[in-house]
């Protein structure tokens, strides 16, 4: 199902490139970071151009939360014992002047957008003690908060840290109102960059500078980002019939769930997981277990997922690509925080890219490197992308397509070529290859979801093959539900 944002926009249609065009920047990616990348270096006298593979804000912003905060978390305790204190300062104030940019564009613009100012919590339902530091950390670099217990949760807490001046708006009704003043073409995927030029399977943009800024990046090399990133899905439910926040909240355990309200309605989130690695206890089932037992009056209107870069430190990149590129740039790895990480991103390359200074540009600086935070990260990276190529080597019990209920997907092999099958609730089945084009590990099933999804980089593919999450530039292939039946017959072991 569509996200609520989607399903009440009409956003701007755009044609897509022809032949050749030329521009101070080309911005691969029509995303939010991408979106405010060109309109920021036009507000600086700048021409970009932005080139989308499908529709803008077609990906991870339709389906964000769209909540415009600097608590990401319990991050600000962790930050200054790992990074210092001078790090932990330029990240807050980043965010801080993130917020504060979206406000002033909201009412230069007088856009109609949901726009509200609100607190925003992290709150613990057992141990206040990690709150209490964090509280006195985020004191320290200057943010308006505060330890309580009073919140407007269905339950009590035993602490939350209150951050005042945080926003929370309708994110396509901006980002869509901003689109219209630029120069923008849909439906056209960059394929390479070859000499200051941007190759799309329609035409070409020959630029001196280049933002990529495709979620996640397409270019495996130089940079090798797909080592220092993975993808974490989440979900939610929008709720009529609950209670209506004035706030935001985010637990500060993992798995734990997300409110804030939107006019009438409660957006509850959680039920997360890495992508590709879906188990028992993760989607929309906690979720909709968790609506019964707060607000049992209520009822789902509306139900979507979102996918987010998660890089090995915790801090997003936002800079020079790589010293092999010269005048190719990138903004990835916002974590859940794309809101105020895709402005905080915008703002420090535009201003980049028009000879001014950023003062955040160590934080975000895709160069910087943390031996002891990056570490855990890196080393699990590597083992889900060993365990996700060695996966193809593993056999599967013997049985044909008539074995897979509908509503339900499995895997064949035969002669070592791995099929997977889904049928749908007419009976219909649908066959593909379960081997990811980006870097061959083999794909996992998403039951929520209906799709393939890559445990190593994050690709993602609906049941009929096509591509719905890069880093992968193509889908994976079809076969007809006549050769599945023969692979199902003719399983080797």
């Amino acid at each position: 199902m569509s996200s609520i944002w989607s399903a009440e926009t009409k956003l701007p249609e755009f044609a897509p490139l022809s032949g050749c065009k030329t521009a101070d920047v080309a911005v691969i990616g029509g995303g939010a970071a991408g979106i405010l990348t060109a309109y920021l270096l036009g507000l600086q006298g700048a021409s970009a151009v932005v080139l989308e593979a499908d529709r803008i804000l077609s990906g991870a912003t339709k389906n964000t939360t769209a909540k415009i905060t600097a608590q990401h978390g319990l991050i600000y305790s962790r930050m200054i014992r790992k990074f210092g204190l001078d790090f932990a300062q330029g990240y807050a104030q980043a965010n801080r002047d993130a917020i504060a940019k979206y406000a002033e564009l909201v009412k230069q613009n007088q856009i109609d957008c949901d726009f509200q100012e609100c607190a925003a919590f992290c709150y613990d339902r057992e141990n206040p003690e990690e709150i209490e530091r964090e509280t006195r950390d985020a004191e320290r670099l200057g943010f308006s908060a505060s330890f309580t217990k009073q919140t407007e949760l269905p339950f009590p807490v035993a602490g939350a840290v209150r951050f005042g001046g945080q926003a929370r708006f309708q994110p396509l009704a901006f980002f869509g109102a901003l689109a219209r003043g630029l120069t923008v073409f849909e439906h056209t995927r960059a394929r390479s960059i070859e000499n200051g030029c941007v190759m799309t399977d329609r035409g070409r943009v020959d630029a001196p500078h280049i933002v990529v800024a495709t979620h996640f990046p397409f270019l495996d090399r130089p940079g090798y980002y797909f080592v220092r990133m993975y993808q974490q899905r989440s979900y939610v439910l929008a709720l009529e019939n609950a209670a209506e926040l004035s706030d935001v909240y985010l637990d500060a355990k993992d798995g734990g769930l997300s409110f804030r309200g939107f006019r009438n309605l409660l957006l509850l989130g959680g039920g997360g997981h890495r992508c590709g690695k879906f188990r028992e206890g993760c989607g929309y089932a906690p979720l909709r277990l968790a609506a019964r037992e707060y607000y049992p009056q209520s009822r789902e209107l509306f139900h979507w997922s979102a996918q987010d870069c998660m890089t090995a430190d915790g801090v997003p990149y936002a800079g020079r690509y790589s010293s092999a590129l010269p005048g190719v740039y990138i903004a990835t790895g916002f974590q859940k925080w794309g809101m105020t990480g895709s402005m905080a991103a915008a703002m420090l390359l535009s201003d980049e890219l028009c000879g001014k200074a950023s003062p955040y540009a160590q934080v975000f600086s895709p160069q910087r490197f943390f031996p002891a935070a990056c570490a855990a990260g890196f080393a699990s990276n590597g083992v889900h992308a060993v365990a996700g190529i060695a996966k193809r080597v593993f056999y599967l019990p013997a049985g044909g397509t008539e074995k897979i209920g509908k509503g339900r997907a499995g895997v064949v092999q035969n002669q070592g070529e791995k099929t997977g099958i889904y049928r749908d609730e007419q009976g219909n089945a649908f066959a593909v290859t379960t081997k990811c084009p980006h870097l061959g590990c083999e794909l996992s099933w998403n039951p929520d979801e209906k799709s393939w999804d890559c445990p190593c980089h994050g690709s993602r593919f609906d049941f009929r093959g096509n591509l719905i999450d890069n880093p992968a530039g193509k889908g994976i292939s079809r076969k007809t539900p006549e050769a599945a039946e023969e692979d199902a017959e003719n399983q080797s072991f």
